[in-house]
């Protein structure tokens, strides 16, 4: 659904996302081929743009794809960008080539995102981590946000939970400033007021085997140290999304995968295909 407020012109939000960006009404001009008294225009209400000029704008601002038809909307056009639901027949190939890759990493555990963290796939490896989360936490649609910093969910078995709780509302709240989307920012209430962590983290420098000085801690990048079936595992994790989508459904897609962080989450993981 296209987040516009009734009424609202398309120079004020135009306006907002300029100085969300931090760029001036000469450097945009420049980038659209346009005059600075030309975007004044705009954004004052004195001048209509058209849907080219629209769009042009919207690009050079970074504007997400569902924001962009809400500026459409606001300037008296049609929204140009479609909203296909994911489970949806047109998708299918998007769901299959999805379904393929995840399978393709296990057993390191891999899932997909939406905009709002809900759970659109899976591999066997998230099912694994999830294993022993009570019932409500995982009746659909299930929310990775939620799964992760729930006080039933993971994040009692993350060893360093305050580290990782905070890289992850650090990332929630550079997306609310990128996005207007009131269920992310609800999402982000909700998780960030559960119960703080007690413990005040795990990731000091190790000690030497020959009990010398310590060594640097051993990462090459913040891991996600989780206890499962009585031991450790640790995993660092990357977020890939869509080039050029055209579709919102498409655009709002993120893809995490897991990769093992130390040579003893390798040897569990292969492990379990054996």
């Amino acid at each position: 659904m296209t987040t516009v407020a009734s009424g609202t012109g398309v120079g004020p939000l135009l306006r907002g996302w300029r100085e969300r960006r931090r760029i001036s009404q000469l450097e945009l001009a420049l980038r659209a081929d346009s005059s600075a008294r030309h975007i004044s225009f705009v954004e004052t209400g004195r001048s209509r743009p058209s849907e080219d000029m629209v769009l042009r704008l919207a690009e050079h601002l970074d504007v997400p794809m569902r924001e962009r038809n809400a500026l459409l909307l606001a300037a008296g056009y049609a929204p140009r960008y479609t909203e296909t639901p994911v489970d949806a027949p047109a998708l299918g190939a998007l769901r299959e080539g999805i379904e393929t890759l995840l399978k393709g990493y296990e057993p390191y555990p891999a899932l997909v995102v939406d905009g709002s963290y809900t759970v659109v796939a899976a591999n066997s490896g998230v099912l694994m981590l999830l294993d022993g989360v009570p019932a409500h936490l995982l009746a659909p649609p299930l929310n990775a946000m939620r799964l992760t910093l729930h006080p039933e969910g993971l994040a009692p078995r993350i060893r360093n939970l305050p580290e990782w709780r905070g890289h992850l509302l650090a990332q929630m709240e550079r997306q609310i400033a990128l996005v207007r989307s009131e269920p992310l920012r609800r999402l982000y209430e909700e998780v960030a007021a559960y119960p703080p962590p007690e413990r005040a983290g795990d990731l000091p420098d190790d000690p030497a085997p020959d009990g010398g000085a310590a060594v640097p801690y051993p990462y090459f990048a913040l891991p996600l140290r989780i206890e499962h079936g009585g031991r450790l595992l640790s995993f660092v994790s990357s977020i890939s999304t869509f080039n050029t989508p055209l579709d919102v459904t498409v655009a709002e897609l993120a893809i995490e995968t897991f990769l093992p962080a130390d040579a003893e989450t390798v040897e569990y993981l292969g492990s379990l295909t054996q």
